[in-house]
């Protein structure tokens, strides 16, 4: 097959530093052409140097000529909310990895679908605030929606080795329904997992920060910690496969080795394996149908000393039961959940608010939104924003 051709939105967090990784490694399958950040002009430029893509793109245009000092070449350069949807539909592309934390990366997903470019998903809130008008978009489009988080990732190879599936949501092609029985997300845990209720309200960000597997930015860590990143998954592997709320689970999988499972009909479950690496589930979107020699250490199942699995601690993080209601409830529910939930956790990290009022925050809003059914992009974007506004009105009461 030819070299896939890539746009990397959020270039400068750790998905992108692992999509470059994996450009070195496979070059022959693997071209970055456009990368694009939120402000960060001085890591965005290193990048660039270090890869050349053609295009690039700073949504801050205020630090537009710090970028362009760093920069040792001359690329074309987008700026602006404007500019990030534009890169998204770079004419020689063929696909966008959206690493965006947030809301951010939905308009210009939607723009590349419409483009014609398939899209490679690591921002879980594009498919839990708008997973409706996605799937329908890229149908209706003939382009592919492949999963790179690591546990959607692994339940997308399950699937396909279950029943040889193409990709989830392209061209109409998600899993029947009568072959799956159960989608078995797995969890590290985060840091809390053995810590008694009671101490929850004292933990620090300092301690929330401290994933035990994962390197990654403080949203998604925090949300590690609280489970609602577990939660905002449940939502999006309903939307990738095509499968009822009911039958998504999650299992509490300290290891990290099993990245997610599928139960099937039959009542045989197939896992995938592998070690803590964003790499893998990275380059297998780039390169699927097929798989690619690589550089990445192999599992070494002698050093593998145990997997353990447990239930979820529901009472104590109650993140899972309200992503549950949010999924089955749908319309803009969800995008209520998710905008409460990046504004409860800032809170958190600014020392406003304390851990468990994350939740609470969340529940407060959901319970207060008028949720609208099979909203448009407008709906679904005023939900957010009135989301985050009640939830800032629970900081200040919670602070007072």
């Amino acid at each position: 097959m030819k070299r896939k051709r890539v746009v990397v939105l959020g270039a400068t967090g750790s998905i992108g530093e692992s999509a470059r990784k994996v450009a070195r490694d496979i070059p022959e399958r693997m071209e970055i052409v456009g990368m694009a950040a939120h402000s960060n002009a001085e890591k965005l430029a290193a990048a660039a140097n270090e890869i050349r893509p053609e295009s690039v793109c700073l949504v801050d245009e205020a630090k537009i000529d710090i970028l362009k000092r760093a920069l040792e070449y001359e690329p074309r350069i987008f700026s602006g909310e404007a500019g990030l949807r534009e890169i998204a539909c770079l004419t020689n592309a063929d696909m966008v990895l959206v690493a965006i934390v947030g809301t951010a990366g939905l308009r210009p997903a939607l723009a590349a679908i419409e483009a014609g470019k398939d899209l490679a998903v690591a921002s879980k809130e594009i498919l839990v605030m708008a997973g409706e008008i996605v799937t329908r978009e890229a149908r209706e489009n003939g382009v592919h929606v492949l999963p790179v988080d690591s546990e959607h990732n692994a339940i997308f190879q399950c699937l396909e080795c279950g029943r040889g599936l193409s990709a989830p949501n392209s061209r109409g092609a998600e899993a029947p329904p009568t072959l799956i029985r159960r989608i078995i997300l797995t969890a590290s845990g985060g840091p809390f997992r053995e810590m008694p209720a009671k101490e929850l309200v004292d933990v620090t960000p300092e301690q929330a920060l401290k994933h035990p597997t994962w390197n990654m930015g403080p949203k998604i860590t925090i949300d590690s910690a609280t489970l609602f990143n577990k939660g905002l998954e449940m939502i999006e592997a309903h939307w990738l496969f095509g499968v009822e709320m009911k039958r998504v689970e999650v299992v509490i999988h300290p290891q990290s080795i099993v990245h997610s499972m599928v139960e099937f009909a039959d009542g045989s479950t197939l896992a995938q394996l592998s070690y803590s690496d964003m790499c893998f589930p990275i380059q297998y979107a780039v390169t699927w149908p097929e798989r690619v020699a690589n550089t990445l250490p192999p599992l070494d199942f002698s050093k593998v000393s145990k997997l353990e699995f447990f239930s979820p601690r529901y009472k104590d993080f109650p993140a899972l039961g309200l992503a549950r209601r949010a999924g089955e409830s749908g319309g803009t529910l969800p995008a209520v959940m998710n905008a409460a939930n990046e504004t409860a956790v800032a809170a958190f990290l600014d020392r406003r608010v304390g851990f468990p009022s994350i939740w609470q925050i969340v529940e407060k809003a959901m319970d207060e939104h008028a949720s609208v059914a099979h909203p448009d992009l407008d709906a679904i974007l005023a939900a957010d924003q009135w989301a985050r506004a009640k939830a800032r009105e629970c900081v200040e009461t919670l602070k007072r």
